[in-house]
C-alpha cells in the first residue's frame, strides 16, 4: 500500500494559505496529489482531503465501523452554533434530531415556501430605484433570512422578526473576509478585549441573538402549538421514548444552526447565480426564452423543474461550491483507501472543490457550462454540494428551490446589470466560499 502523499509546505505556510485563500490551497494541493493528501492545517498531520469519486463513494457508503462521522472533529463550528448542535451531536442523539428536522423541509412545506419565496424576491427587488448599485448577495440575504425565519420560526414580519433579522445579520457579516473568519480557526485570537475587539463584538452579537431566542421561546410556550407546523414548534412538541423534550439550550443550537447554515450558504449560491447569468448573456437569453415559455403567471414549483433552469443552478454549486469539504469522517480500523494505507484515527474529509475540480469529471473544468449537466448525469459521488451519506445536508431541497425561483423570478421580472466584467473570485466567508466583492451590479428597472 501507498502512503498518502504530503504537501512540500510547512504547516504553519499550509495553515495561513487554508484560512487566507482556500481555493488558492486546494489548486495548489491538487498539483502535488490529485486524489488525496494529508492536510496540516490543524497542527497535526491526521487530516486527510479526498477528491476522488470512487474515494468519495467507499467514505460515504461504508459503515460507521470503518469511517465515524465525528461531530468532535467540527469543534470550529462550535462558537457559531453550539455544542448540541446537529453538526457536532454523533450516533444515535444524531439520527434522532436528523429524523425531527427533516420533514418540514420536504414534501408539502415546500408548496408554502414556494410562492413565499418569490413574492419576497418581487418585493426587495421592486423597492430599488432606477440606476442603483447594489451587492447582490446583500439582496439574496434578505431573502434567504426572512424565508428562515418563516420556515423555522413561524415568524412573520413582526417586531421580533426584524430584531432577529438585524442581529442575525451584523453576526455573519462579521466573517465576511478571510482576516475576520481567522477568528475561527485561530483559538488564541478568542479573547473578549471589550465590544470594540473582533471577538468581544461577535459575543455581544451572539448574546442579543441568544436572549431574542430565548425570548421568543417563553412565549411560545405560553401558546398552544399544537397546529403549528413551523420548525421551531416541531421541535418544541417533539418527545422521545421516555418522554422527554428538547432544552431550551438544546433548542437554541439548533435554532442558531439552521438559521446560519441555512441562509449563509443559500445567500452566496444565489449571488454566484446572478454573476454567473449576467456575465454570460447568452446564458440568460437562454433562461429567459425558457421561463417565457410557461404561462403567465407559472406556479412556482413548475418554474422549479425548468431543466435549463436546474442545469445554471448545478453548474453554479459545482464551479465554486458554497461548502468546501464534508463532514469528517474518522477511520476506525486499519485499512486501504484505493491504494493508500489509512491509519486507525485519521480524519477523512472529502474535497468537495477539487471534485467538481476534476477534469476527469468536468472537462473544461474553470468553465461555466450548464450544458454539461444537460449533457449527462452526474453521480452522487461525481456532484457533491450538498454532502452526502447520513451527514448530508437538511435544507437541501428548500436551498435549490430558493436557488431556483430567486433567479427565475429576477431574470423574468427585472432588468440588471453587472457593474464590471472583471471576473468574479472566491473569497473565504466564516466556513464557506463566497463571491469577493459580493456581485455589484445596477438595477436598471422592471421589464
Amino acid at each position: 500500500m501507498k502512503l498518502i502523499p504530503k504537501l512540500k509546505q510547512s504547516p504553519l505556510q499550509q495553515k495561513l494559505l487554508w484560512v487566507a485563500k482556500p481555493d488558492k490551497y486546494m489548486d495548489l494541493a491538487f498539483k502535488q496529489a490529485p486524489d488525496m493528501f494529508i492536510a496540516d492545517v490543524a497542527g497535526a498531520d491526521t487530516y486527510v482531503y479526498v477528491n476522488h469519486p470512487e474515494a468519495m463513494r467507499q467514505i460515504i457508503t461504508s459503515d460507521r465501523q470503518k469511517f465515524f462521522a465525528s461531530g468532535k472533529d467540527n469543534q470550529l463550528l462550535k462558537p457559531l452554533v453550539g455544542e448540541n448542535s446537529v453538526f457536532l451531536i454523533e450516533g444515535d442523539p444524531h439520527k434522532k434530531r436528523r429524523k425531527l428536522l427533516l420533514p418540514p423541509f420536504h414534501g408539502e412545506r415546500m408548496q408554502v415556501y414556494s410562492q413565499l419565496i418569490c413574492d419576497l424576491t418581487r418585493n426587495i427587488i421592486g423597492n430599488l430605484t432606477p440606476n442603483q448599485s447594489f451587492e447582490a448577495r446583500q439582496i439574496s440575504q434578505k431573502v434567504s433570512l426572512q424565508v428562515i425565519l418563516e420556515a423555522v420560526f413561524g415568524l412573520q414580519d413582526s417586531n421580533r422578526a426584524q430584531e432577529l433579522k438585524q442581529r442575525i445579520t451584523k453576526l455573519t457579516n462579521i466573517f465576511e473576509s478571510s482576516l475576520a473568519s481567522a477568528l475561527l480557526f485561530f483559538p488564541w485570537v478568542q479573547k473578549d478585549l471589550g465590544a470594540w475587539s473582533p471577538w468581544g463584538n461577535f459575543l455581544r452579537q451572539q448574546q442579543a441573538i441568544d436572549a431574542a431566542i430565548y425570548q421568543e421561546l417563553a412565549f411560545r410556550r405560553t401558546q398552544d402549538i399544537s397546529d403549528r407546523q413551523d420548525i421551531l414548534s416541531l421541535m418544541m412538541s417533539a418527545r422521545d421514548e421516555t418522554g422527554g423534550a428538547l432544552s431550551d439550550s438544546e433548542l437554541r443550537d439548533e435554532l442558531m444552526t439552521l438559521m446560519l447554515a441555512g441562509h449563509e450558504t443559500t445567500a452566496s449560491a444565489i449571488a454566484w447565480s446572478l454573476y454567473w447569468v449576467h456575465r454570460y448573456p447568452q446564458i440568460k437569453a437562454k433562461l429567459e426564452a425558457e421561463i417565457a415559455s410557461l404561462d403567465s403567471a407559472p406556479d412556482p414549483m413548475e418554474i422549479a423543474k425548468l431543466p435549463f433552469l436546474d442545469a445554471v443552478c448545478k453548474e453554479t454549486l459545482r464551479i465554486y461550491p458554497i461548502g468546501m469539504l464534508t463532514f469528517p469522517r474518522v477511520v476506525q480500523e486499519p485499512m486501504e483507501l484505493m491504494g493508500y494505507k489509512l491509519e486507525v484515527g485519521q480524519i477523512l474529509l472529502g474535497c468537495i472543490y477539487l471534485l467538481h475540480q476534476r477534469e476527469d469529471v468536468y472537462p473544461e473544468p474553470t468553465k461555466f457550462k450548464p450544458e454539461r449537466f444537460l449533457e449527462r448525469e452526474f453521480s452522487a459521488y461525481e456532484f457533491f454540494p450538498f454532502g452526502g451519506g447520513k451527514r448530508r445536508c437538511i435544507g437541501e431541497a428548500l436551498a435549490q428551490l430558493e436557488m431556483k425561483l430567486v433567479l427565475a423570478t429576477i431574470i423574468s421580472q427585472f432588468e440588471l446589470e453587472l457593474v464590471s466584467q472583471k471576473p468574479e473570485t472566491p473569497t473565504r466567508r466564516g466556513v464557506t466560499l463566497a463571491p469577493k466583492t459580493g456581485v455589484r451590479m445596477i438595477f436598471k428597472g422592471k421589464k
